[in-house]
């Protein structure tokens, strides 16, 4: 039997193997997505409270109380029919949380409007951290990724990368604060104006539009801007 070496036209070529890598990434990348948001289902359960909360005021003639219990029975059902259904807690309970954050804050003040004051204040967290890390070298992106690959803080040596992973961090800054000024703005409207406007609503619309809908394309645009960088960081490491 003839041994014969494979030539380079009898192996997979480079444009597949690219392409196949590329399939891969995809994949890994819907896996990322499916496990940080819990699925559609996920987006729906951190939503839907909210919603309900600015249904049930309206509709109940501005009684604080009745939307308060109302935001809260529909957390506390979402998260029973996740038991039930034997799926992720992740989103469910960060939504109880949050809900119970807000409906404290609320019910203090007497002031429907600071149902969304625990949000935005945690957005200034989040885009201030974003901000930092950025300043000092150590965009948090780069941070998320490195633990997620397993290559740690490796990236902190390739100058292209780390401009990459501030580049993606710059944009999650833009995403927290802006969430703060839009709804700071309608906040301020709301305080101006009173409870029984129409910008109570569009204050509630634009926490949900501003949400897991911007969340999402947000993580999407990082994939996007980053899998280049990435891909080219590696060849660069295994041709030295």
């Amino acid at each position: 039997m003839n041994n014969v070496s494979p030539t380079p036209g009898d192996g997979p070529s480079e444009e597949h193997v690219i392409e196949h890598e590329t399939i891969a990434d995809v994949k890994a990348e819907r896996v990322l997505l499916a496990r940080a948001i819990g699925g559609w289902s996920g987006v729906i359960d951190s939503g839907l409270p909210s919603a309900v909360f600015v249904t049930a005021y309206v509709v109940s003639g501005s009684q604080l109380t009745i939307a308060l219990w109302a935001a809260g029975i529909c957390a506390g059902v979402l998260a029973l029919l996740r038991l039930i259904r034997r799926q992720g807690l992740q989103q469910v309970l960060a939504g109880l949380v949050g809900v119970g954050v807000s409906a404290f804050v609320a019910q203090r003040t007497g002031n429907a409007e600071d149902f969304y004051l625990p949000g935005m204040l945690l957005n200034v967290t989040y885009g201030m951290a974003f901000l930092i890390s950025i300043l000092i070298g150590w965009p948090l992106i780069g941070v998320v990724v490195g633990f997620l690959t397993g290559e740690k803080f490796t990236w902190r040596s390739d100058v292209m990368l780390r401009r990459s992973y501030a580049a993606a961090s710059w944009m999650w800054v833009g995403v927290f604060l802006g969430r703060v000024v839009v709804q700071g703005l309608l906040y301020l409207a709301v305080k101006a104006w009173g409870q029984d406007t129409l910008w109570f609503v569009f204050l509630g619309i634009a926490r949900i539009a501003l949400g897991w809908p911007l969340y999402l394309a947000a993580a999407y645009l990082t994939y996007l801007v980053l899998k280049g960088p990435i891909a080219a960081a590696r060849e660069r490491r295994e041709s030295v």
